[in-house]
C-alpha cells in the first residue's frame, strides 16, 4: 500500500474517534466552570435565587429547565444588546457556551470526571461586597397588605452620622424580597425626617415631606451591587441619616418589610464628582405619557447636549411593565456615533446598572439621546391589563414613565460646576415641561431675574430663607450646586 493511501486509511479511521472525543460534554471538564461563574452567586444561599446551583446534582436535576431559560436568554439575566456598551462582570453566555449546555443535556448531562470538578467560588456568607463598614436596620417592620394598589413609604434608618464620610457602595437586604418594586436611598441631615418617622401610627413617613440633602442611589430587583470605581465615591455629610423610599407593589400574599442596608466607606474624598445625566428627566414626567389602548409602538425621546469633556462611568434604564425597548446613544461633534447601551426586551423585574469596562470620553457639544419604546398592545405579555387600558404616566407599576441615566465625572475637575449647573436646568425645564402652573410658578420667581429683589441682606448670595416659600422648599436644591446653603449668582446663571 502506498504510503498516501495508508495515512488517508488512518485518518479515516480516527477521525471519528477524534471528533467523538471533541465532543464529549461533561460537567466536571465544561458546564461547572460556566455554572458557577455565571449562576451560583445568585443561586446559593440567602441570595434571591429560588433554589442553589451549587452541585452537579443540583444542575442536572433541573438541567431541561436550565436548558430552556439559557436559550430564551432569559437567564442568566443580562438585558444588554451585544455591541451596544462593553461593561464589567458580564453575565452573557457565549454561543458557544449554550450550544455545549445543549449537547450536555442530550447526552444524558454526564458528570465526567469528579476529581476535575473546579472547586466554588468563595463567596461572603451573607453580604455580596463583604462585611460593612456600617449596618442599619429598619426600627419596626412595615406590613404590606397582599392586594390593593402600590404602596409608596419613607423609612428613616438613624444614623446622625458622626463627621463627613464617602461612600463607596451600599446594598441593601430587603426582608419582603417579593414586593419590593424598588428603593432610593436618600439623605437627610437636619433631622426633618425623623421628626415625621411614624406619624401615622405606622413605621415611617408617608410622602416626600422631608428635607432632601443627599443621594446614595438606589436598589432595584436584579441589580447587582459594585463598589464604583477607582477612588469615585458618593457624599455623605456629617450628622445625615438615610431615608429610604420604597415602592411596594402587592404580590397576593401579606408581608412584612424590616430591611437591613449595608455602607461601605471610602479612605478619603474622591478626586472628582460624580454627576447623573438623566434622559428624560425626571422619568419622563414632562413628556406628557399618554399610550392609547392597543398602541404597540409609543416612542418617547429627548436629548441633553454635554457642556463639558465628560467620562462615563455606568449607565442603567428605568420603565415599567409595558416599555419594551430602551436605547441611549451618544452623537458626537465630529458626526460619529455611540451606542452606549441598548435594551431590546426590557424587563420590570431585572433592572441593573452597568459599569463601562473603561470609562467613556464624550467630548463637550455632545448629544446624549434616549429612545424608550412602549407596547401597550394585547400581544404584549407583559401587559398588566387584559383586555389592554389606555396607559398614563404615573407612579403605579401600571402606569408608566422612563428614562435612562449616564453617570458621569467631568473630564476636568474644574468643569464640574458648569456640568451640574446645566444638568440641573435640564431637570427643572422637565418639570415645567409636566405642568403649566408649575412651568408659570417658576417663569415669574426665575432666581437670576429677582436675584437683587430677594438679596435682603445684600450680601450678594440668596440664603434659602430669602426666596418664596415654595421655591426654597421644592427647587433650591436643584440650584444650590455647591451645596453651601446659598446661592450664588454663578448657581443661578
Amino acid at each position: 500500500m502506498k504510503p498516501s493511501i495508508l495515512v488517508f486509511a488512518l485518518l479515516a479511521i480516527l477521525s471519528p474517534i477524534t471528533l467523538h472525543a471533541e465532543s464529549k460534554v461533561t460537567f466536571s471538564g465544561d458546564i461547572a466552570s460556566v455554572v458557577f461563574s455565571k449562576c451560583t452567586s445568585c443561586h446559593r444561599p440567602g441570595q434571591t435565587g429560588p433554589f442553589a446551583l451549587m452541585t452537579y446534582e443540583d444542575v442536572s436535576k433541573r438541567a431541561k429547565t436550565l436548558r430552556s431559560v439559557i436559550n430564551e436568554r432569559t437567564m442568566p439575566p443580562w438585558h444588554p444588546v451585544a455591541g451596544h456598551g462593553e461593561f464589567r462582570n458580564e453575565r452573557r453566555l457565549s454561543k458557544q457556551q449554550i450550544e455545549k449546555f445543549n449537547r450536555w443535556v442530550d447526552a444524558g448531562c454526564p458528570i465526567g470526571d469528579k476529581a476535575k470538578i473546579p472547586p466554588l467560588p468563595k463567596f461572603t456568607d451573607g453580604w455580596q461586597l463583604g462585611e460593612p463598614d456600617l449596618i442599619v436596620e429598619m426600627k419596626k417592620g412595615f406590613d404590606v397588605p397582599a392586594d390593593g394598589p402600590d404602596v409608596y413609604r419613607s423609612f428613616v434608618f438613624p444614623i446622625a452620622l458622626p463627621e463627613d464620610k464617602w461612600v463607596k457602595a451600599v446594598e441593601l437586604r430587603p426582608q419582603a424580597r417579593s414586593v419590593v418594586h424598588h428603593a432610593i436611598f436618600f439623605l437627610d441631615n437636619t433631622g426633618s425626617a425623623r421628626k415625621q418617622d411614624g406619624k401615622d401610627g405606622k413605621p415611617g413617613i408617608h410622602g416626600m415631606g422631608f428635607r432632601i440633602t443627599g443621594a446614595l442611589g438606589g436598589y432595584v430587583p436584579g441589580s447587582s451591587v459594585a463598589f464604583l470605581p477607582g477612588d469615585l465615591a458618593m457624599p455623605m455629610t456629617k450628622g445625615s441619616d438615610i431615608v429610604m423610599q420604597t415602592h411596594f407593589h402587592p404580590s397576593g400574599k401579606e408581608e412584612t418589610e424590616k430591611a437591613t442596608i449595608g455602607l461601605y466607606f471610602a479612605d478619603k474624598p474622591p478626586s472628582k464628582k460624580l454627576v447623573p445625566i438623566q434622559v428624560p428627566p425626571l422619568f419622563s414626567f414632562g413628556k406628557g405619557i399618554d399610550i392609547p389602548a392597543g398602541e404597540g409602538e409609543y416612542v418617547v425621546t429627548d436629548k441633553f447636549t454635554v457642556p463639558v469633556d465628560v467620562d462615563a462611568v455606568s449607565i442603567g434604564g428605568h420603565a415599567h411593565y409595558i416599555c419594551r425597548e430602551m436605547k441611549m446613544v451618544a452623537k458626537l461633534p465630529d458626526g460619529s456615533e455611540k451606542s452606549l447601551l441598548y435594551i431590546d426586551d426590557w424587563n420590570l423585574d431585572w433592572q441593573d446598572r452597568y459599569y463601562f469596562k473603561d470609562f467613556v470620553r464624550l467630548p463637550a457639544g455632545t448629544e446624549v439621546h434616549t429612545k424608550l419604546v412602549y407596547d401597550n398592545s394585547a400581544e404584549n405579555p407583559n401587559n398588566p391589563y387584559d383586555p389592554p387600558r389606555r396607559i398614563r404616566w404615573g407612579r403605579q407599576s401600571t402606569d408608566e414613565m422612563g428614562s435612562m441615566t449616564l453617570l458621569v465625572t467631568a473630564a476636568n475637575k474644574a468643569e464640574s460646576v458648569r456640568l451640574q449647573a446645566a444638568t440641573r436646568r435640564y431637570t427643572i425645564q422637565g418639570v415645567a415641561g409636566g405642568n403649566r402652573l408649575v412651568a408659570q410658578f417658576l417663569k415669574n420667581n426665575d432666581p437670576k431675574r429677582n436675584f437683587t429683589k430677594w438679596d435682603k441682606n445684600k450680601d450678594g448670595k440668596l440664603q434659602r430663607s430669602e426666596m418664596p416659600f415654595l421655591l426654597r422648599r421644592r427647587y433650591f436644591d436643584q440650584f444650590d450646586i455647591d451645596g453651601d446653603g446659598a446661592l450664588g449668582k454663578d448657581e443661578v446663571e
